[in-house]
């Protein structure tokens, strides 16, 4: 009977717990973007790294799918 009141407290306290936002999780000391990070982990010999470089890439081409799509259509009368 004393486990539900705890369980709901649990729920309540993680539920208010608010991540904090990757501008807030920098550090005041930390120059690079998160692009220019993942850049270099994808350059790096770690494994699995090659799939983040392979990611930027599809987002790249992603990015401009849209910005052509887009163009096309403002140019539109």
């Amino acid at each position: 009977m004393r486990l539900y009141p705890t369980l709901l407290l649990l729920t309540v306290v993680s539920g208010c717990s608010g991540s904090k936002s990757a501008s807030q999780n920098a550090t005041s000391g930390d120059t690079l973007t998160e692009r220019q990070r993942d850049s270099v982990l994808a350059k790096s010999r770690i494994p699995g790294a090659s799939g983040v470089g392979r990611a930027m890439s599809a987002a790249d081409s992603t990015s401009a799918r849209v910005r052509a799509t887009d163009s096309v259509r403002d140019s539109m009368p």
